[in-house]
């Protein structure tokens, strides 16, 4: 039910520069896989097929990467690197890829509005690669236990995890009232809170399911925290209108627009991954 996921990847990874200078910072790798390629594993171990995303000015080497390459795979025809291109050619092979441009920088709700023409009127995956997730061994992915919980209720759903409050100045926060253990029904929601004005510890990450209606409010939220069209401004509007679930996961989020963040999920993905 859910068969398109949208990345927004516009952004200019400023707090990576000069690596991101002239390289997409969704481009830099975890190990030896590119941090983008993570989230779209993620996405099609959930059941999705189709791929949006949203880029920018300097971003081409996604949209590489998401091709085939005969020249590289002519010349390492026959040697034993062949088999190191197997997961992105899976990809490419089982899944199809679509890109348009954010020309300006308007927030992570403007960016989702002009994927609106990869979407369609479908309810659909929205990934931010930034937020890197893992799970136990045997368990969903993040998106998968998502798309079940949108199996039974049909509605918005956002992912969440407790954070510090003297970090939730740094998220998008909700309050909600608590359906299940670890799913809440949005209340409110605050972007970027200072400390005493936000209302729980429960900050939003970059997983979301959308039904199609958001569109229609996004086009008319106005601009918000950072004079920018947020998400949790139209989320906030379509919960009022109907229900928005918050999904506490299972699972390790790992913030890789920072360089801590990063440099702890290179070592997890090399410890726990890679050297198996």
């Amino acid at each position: 039910m859910i068969n398109k996921c949208l990345f927004p990847v516009a952004g200019y990874g400023t707090r990576f520069l000069p690596a991101t200078k002239a390289m997409p910072k969704e481009i830099l790798p975890i190990v030896n896989k590119p941090l983008v390629q993570y989230g779209v594993e993620e996405a099609s171990a959930a059941g999705i097929r189709e791929f949006g995303f949203v880029t920018g000015r300097g971003k081409r080497a996604i949209e590489d990467h998401f091709d085939i390459s005969y020249e590289l795979e002519h010349q390492i025809a026959g040697t034993g690197k062949e088999e190191q291109l197997n997961s992105i050619n899976e990809l490419i092979n089982n899944h199809t890829f679509a890109f348009t441009r954010q020309n300006e920088m308007k927030g992570l709700g403007h960016a989702i509005l002009t994927g609106r023409n990869l979407i369609g009127d479908n309810a659909f995956a929205v990934v931010l690669a930034d937020d890197f997730c893992v799970t136990e061994e045997g368990d969903d992915g993040v998106l998968g236990q998502m798309v079940q919980l949108y199996r039974q209720f049909r509605c918005s759903i956002v992912a969440i995890e407790e954070v510090p409050r003297d970090e939730a100045h740094k998220y998008g926060v909700i309050a909600g009232e608590p359906m299940k253990d670890g799913l809440y029904r949005i209340t409110d929601m605050v972007e970027k809170p200072a400390a005493d004005k936000a209302p729980s510890n429960l900050a939003i990450i970059g997983r979301y399911i959308l039904t199609p209606d958001i569109f229609d409010i996004l086009e008319n939220t106005p601009p918000g925290k950072g004079g920018e069209i947020q998400i949790t401004d139209a989320l906030l509007e379509q919960a009022r209108k109907g229900c928005v679930l918050a999904y506490q996961f299972r699972g390790r989020r790992f913030d890789c627009g920072s360089i801590d963040g990063f440099v702890e999920a290179t070592n997890y993905v090399y410890q726990h991954v890679y050297r198996k």
